[in-house]
């Protein structure tokens, strides 16, 4: 895998499975929410032909010079499960969640044998809090059989879709103050975000490396680092951004993709401040060129939506975002 900077200067989110009553069988995953073991991957950095930066797994050839880097990988990342438990009874359903985030799960069930069919009025959707596990419901046993038979599928999207947003909320820019970086595509001239997720996300073209700062207060519940290439065919580059997602009060939550491999410096759980250092800007994932993809989103009901922003500008007052304008971070 090899990853070329230039030298000049766009999810989202389900879990389903399948369940056989005690057999657990993968559908689909999203890869955005997925966890790993602990590992670690060499990175080389050397300049090619034309003086620009080629990050790669495999060392150049020809003998040519290169810097070598150990990227950590592993961090932990959350999961929402599903469980059944046969209680002589029924079957008890339990739902666990691990991320450091309320989320909405609903399940879909596709065969039942031995147990009550749910009633078609049930609404099977559940706000699970954050790092915990709760019971679902339960469903009786019909009749003397022995083992019941399920088969089910469940969704889950982060947020909690009866928190009210704030209305008058104005973000800093998510950049070190004094500083100014270009929007190239925001609403209602953007070209790749077209998408409910990302209709109201904000481009900023910046140099890799460039610090960005969390935006607002809240507490980190998603960290993608250890990605390191990127290009613009999204088919082969839409799961590879490096990101951060922080969770506010209010209930919205702010990503921040495309960021740098290796540099991110937070981890689920951790309440970070408005203004703090969280990583660097990169080039990773579907991307034409180094940006950092910055956007706020809420659930509003299995459904995620990007939220229109405001940000600080000179005096305080509110900044709208538009494409093609250089804003300058205040504190």
């Amino acid at each position: 895998m090899k990853f070329v900077v230039p030298t000049t200067a766009g999810d989202d989110s389900t879990l389903v499975r399948d369940r056989i009553f005690g057999v657990v069988l993968p559908l689909a995953l999203w890869a955005a929410l997925a966890c790993g073991p602990a590992s670690a991957q060499t990175l080389y950095k050397y300049q090619g032909d034309n003086g620009e930066w080629i990050y790669s797994d495999r060392p150049p050839e020809g003998g040519r010079s290169a810097e070598v880097r150990s990227i950590a990988q592993g961090i932990r990342r959350g999961s929402v499960e599903i469980s059944d438990e046969f209680t002589g009874g029924g079957l008890q359903f339990t739902a666990s969640n691990r991320f450091h985030a309320p989320v909405e799960v609903t399940l879909v069930f596709d065969s039942i044998t031995g147990v009550e069919f749910p009633h078609p009025d049930d609404d099977l959707r559940w706000v699970v809090p954050a790092r915990s596990t709760i019971e679902l419901f339960d469903l009786p046993i019909l009749g003397t059989v022995d083992v019941p038979s399920v088969s089910y599928r469940w969704v889950y999207l982060p947020g909690d879709p009866n928190s009210v947003p704030a209305t008058d909320q104005t973000y800093r820019l998510p950049y070190a103050v004094g500083t100014s970086f270009p929007i190239t595509q925001t609403y209602p001239d953007s070209l790749t975000h077209r998408t409910r997720d990302s209709m109201y996300a904000v481009d900023f073209a910046m140099p890799v490396g460039t610090d960005v700062v969390a935006a607002r207060e809240g507490i980190v519940f998603d960290v993608a680092s250890t990605n390191f290439s990127g290009g613009p065919d999204a088919d082969q580059y839409a799961d590879l951004a490096n990101l951060i997602r922080i969770l506010h009060d209010d209930g919205t939550f702010a990503v921040y993709a495309h960021l740098n491999w290796n540099t991110i410096r937070v981890r689920p759980g951790d309440r970070v401040s408005a203004g703090e250092y969280i990583a660097d800007s990169g080039n990773t994932g579907f991307s034409s060129g180094p940006h950092l993809h910055f956007a706020v989103q809420r659930n509003l009901g299995m459904r995620v939506e990007s939220v229109p922003v405001t940000f600080r500008g000179p005096n305080a007052l509110p900044v709208t975002p538009s494409t093609g304008a250089e804003l300058t971070a205040h504190p």
